[in-house]
This record gives C-alpha cells, structure tokens and sequence, in this order.
C-alpha cells in the first residue's frame, strides 16, 4: 500500500486548519487516514506547526512519500534532517551521540531564526500602532488649533460689533443733545 503524508484539511470556510497524517495515497482528502502526525494553522503569523517528529521519520523511514506541502512543513520542523542523520547513523559514517548533537544544535538555531521573527513582527506592529497614534494626535490638535482660531475670530467680531453699537449709542446720544439743545 502506498503511503503519503500529506495535510488533511478541517476548519471553516477563508479559515483552513490542517492535520499532517499519514494516509493511503488512495483514500480521499479528508478521508481515512492511518496515523496524525500534528497540525498545521497557516492563520497566525508565523504559522504555527506542532508535529510528532519522531513518529514523522518513521513514516518516512519505512517509505511513507510526503506531499510537497508536507516535505516543506517537515523540513522547517526537522524531520527530514534527523531522518537524513538516522541514516547516516545506519550506514555507519556518524555515531548516535554526534547525529543528537547536530540536529539538537540544528534545532537552536531554528528556534532563534523564528524568536528573531516574532520579535521583528512585534516591533513593526508596535510602530506601526505609533504612528497611528502620532497622525491621531496630530489631527487632533490641527482640529484643537482651528477651534481655537475660530473661537478667537468670534471673539473678535463680537468686540467689533459692540464698538458699532457704543458708537452708534455715543452718536446717538450727541444727536439726542443737539435735538433738545434745538428744541430749548
């Protein structure tokens, strides 16, 4: 019976979520499979990949095929490389001790390369949410100042109105005398 392993997708509809089995090359997609292996959730970034690497070399060491997908997905997660020193192991050209000592140093390394990731990820969110906040506050007080100016402007028109109307009231009152010093 041939063998893959391949991703087997759950979720809903613009929100996959797979499950990395072993299956029948020959069932259906979402069908019956032979043995999960992990998860595969490409919505967060990064995507996150829980996988059974051991029972993965397994499958690939009694000739399970990955798909392209899957190849990827247990390259990123190691299971091709400790596959690949298993075998060196077997043919004799390494020992036991120096396969689990390159493939834990290998694993170090990948766990730095995606912490430097999720780092840079939070630090172009958290600036880019500063910006934001600085356009915010600029528009802010571009708005404060024409309220201001505004404010300013009516405050000035309402003085140079009440000037018209004490000069009114003053020529008013001059001709108020005139008239009753005619009228005497």
């Amino acid at each position: 019976m041939p063998v893959k392993i391949r991703l087997q997708r759950h979720g809903k509809k613009g929100k996959p979520f797979y499950w990395i089995v072993a299956a029948d090359s020959r069932a259906k997609r979402d069908g019956k499979y032979l043995e999960k292996l992990g998860t595969y959730n490409p919505n967060v970034n990064p995507a996150e990949i829980n996988l059974n690497v051991d029972g993965a070399v397994q499958w690939l060491q009694n000739g399970a095929q990955p798909t392209d997908t899957a190849r990827a997905i247990l390259s990123y997660k190691g299971a091709m490389m400790k596959k690949h020193l298993s075998e060196g192991v077997r043919k004799g050209a390494l020992t036991e001790e120096q396969a689990e000592e390159k493939y834990n140093n290998w694993l170090e390394e990948k766990a730095k390369a995606v912490e430097a990731k999720r780092s840079k990820l939070a630090d172009v969110k958290a600036k880019a949410k500063a910006d934001a906040l600085a356009a915010e506050k600029a528009v802010n007080d571009a708005r404060i100042a024409e309220a201001e100016a505004a404010e300013a402007e009516a405050v000035a028109e309402e003085a140079a109105a009440e000037e018209v109307v004490e000069e009114g009231a003053e020529a008013s009152a001059e001709t108020t005398e005139e008239t009753t010093k005619e009228e005497e």
